[in-house]
């Protein structure tokens, strides 16, 4: 299908923050991604793409900034950068990649790295890492720009976009290049996730959380642990996320070698996995206290088995880096 883009002209500006700035054009919610458009002023001549707004998707309560035609033409490249970001593509750009700026680590040297099915598991892990220095690996299969999420601003952690994520800290061409940087710039654990949002078909493998397999595999494959935070829940009203998601399942069909399950201890386990590490969770809530705790509009009291199961992963990799 073809873009949707309309013509407009920014009638507000109604925030600003790192890496995304929040406006109305022609009244109508937007939001932009400075890194691409360049800065966005009131009055601004500006094409928004409407798409997913006028077919009513999940990601589509707002438009899209696609160029400002006043003050966001001619921008330049990011110096010293000649790998692109979402190549061949209208929105291509050029971004230093860490790659390309030294030697990364042969292994991750056990390495915990947990993986995330949703992104609104990760401020749970990081609470269950309890201080760790941790970096978030951005995987593909959800929003694709780091600073759409607020979450991540509340974590003031060191944050790397991989593939054709873009607008973190750090750009990486790989998962498997992204946690080799992690390791050689010395960071305790790394923590992959999708974006916000999640790319999703209804079907077995058609969605974005197998993107935590291919994470886990590189961990794997590079000497690290991969501990892999379980989407467990009882308030969901779909039946395939209840109880144990089958997101959850089909990473655990597609990575080789079953990663680490962190499991709350004294939970009923599942049978159908084999992997499981129980972990204690007490005091989970109070190490969340205060964070913008959200998944699918339910917060810890609505849906508290699954932050509790998210944490117990940020808590089981503190204890593996620990020995």
């Amino acid at each position: 299908m073809p873009l949707s883009l309309r013509r407009g002209r920014v009638t507000a500006v109604t925030e600003r923050l790192d890496g995304l700035v929040r406006l109305e054009v022609d009244g109508i919610a937007c939001i932009a991604y400075p890194e691409l458009t360049g800065d966005v002023e009131e009055g601004d001549d500006v094409l928004v793409n409407e798409q997913a707004r006028l077919l009513g998707l999940g990601s589509g309560g707002f438009d899209v900034l696609h160029a400002n035609l006043t003050r966001g033409l001619g921008l330049d490249a990011e110096p010293g950068a000649h790998v692109m970001k979402l190549p061949y593509t209208p929105v291509q750009h050029a971004v230093r990649h860490v790659e390309e700026d030294g030697e990364l680590a042969p292994e991750l040297g056990g390495l915990p790295v947990v993986c995330c099915t949703l992104h609104s598991q990760v401020l749970p892990v990081l609470a269950g890492l309890g201080g760790a220095r941790c970096a978030y690996v951005q995987l593909p299969g959800g929003a694709l720009p780091v600073g759409l999420s607020d979450a991540l601003r509340v974590a003031g952690v060191e944050t790397v976009a991989v593939g054709p994520c873009f607008g973190g800290g750090h750009a990486a061409v790989s998962v498997a290049s992204a946690l080799a940087w992690s390791a050689s710039a010395g960071f305790d654990s790394a923590v992959c996730s999708i974006g916000p949002g999640i790319v999703g078909t209804g079907s077995r493998l058609g969605h974005g959380a197998a993107a935590a397999a291919e994470a886990a595999n590189a961990a794997r494959a590079l000497d690290g642990v991969a501990v892999l935070a379980a989407r467990v829940s009882d308030a969901d009203p779909r039946e395939r996320h209840r109880g144990v998601s089958h997101h959850t399942e089909a990473v655990l069909e597609l990575a080789f070698g079953w990663p680490v399950v962190a499991w709350p201890k004294g939970w009923e386990a599942p049978e159908t996995i084999e992997s499981l590490a129980e972990v204690e969770t007490a005091g989970w809530r109070e190490a969340c206290a205060g964070l913008p705790l959200s998944h699918m509009g339910r917060g810890p009291d609505e849906d508290p088995r699954f932050f509790e199961a998210a944490y117990a992963a940020g808590a089981l990799a503190r204890t593996l880096r620990a020995s």
